[in-house]
């Protein structure tokens, strides 16, 4: 199994979802989080005064796949976080040793 751990534009998300939830990805976790990378943040105007944003909001996406659905569910990531803007974000790949429902006790694929 794989944990799949993407960085992306807050306006992708539902995008994000629908593909994931049509290649067969039963479920994953959303977080709202504030970062930078290279960019290292951006300027904005406001009532004439421009100011340095140095964290940029962003969301992470998470979710456990069974191994041969890693590559499709990373692909099917890549295109519709898609902008081709800077800041369009980064997708970590992790392995995942167990994971157990622990309503019922299930362990490995069947707990996904």
């Amino acid at each position: 199994m794989k944990k799949i751990e993407a960085i992306i534009k807050p306006f992708k998300l539902d995008d994000v979802k629908d593909g994931l939830s049509n290649i067969g990805v039963r479920g994953l976790s959303v977080t709202e989080i504030k970062g930078f990378g290279r960019q290292r943040g951006h300027k904005e105007v406001y009532r004439g005064a421009e100011y340095q944003v140095d964290f940029v909001s962003k969301i992470k996406i998470e979710v456990v796949v069974d191994s041969d659905l890693a590559s499709e569910a990373v692909k099917t990531i890549q295109e519709k976080a898609y902008t081709g803007q800077i800041g369009d974000g980064k997708i970590f790949i992790l392995p995942v040793e167990e994971v157990i429902r622990i309503r019922t006790g299930e362990r490995g694929n069947s707990a996904l």
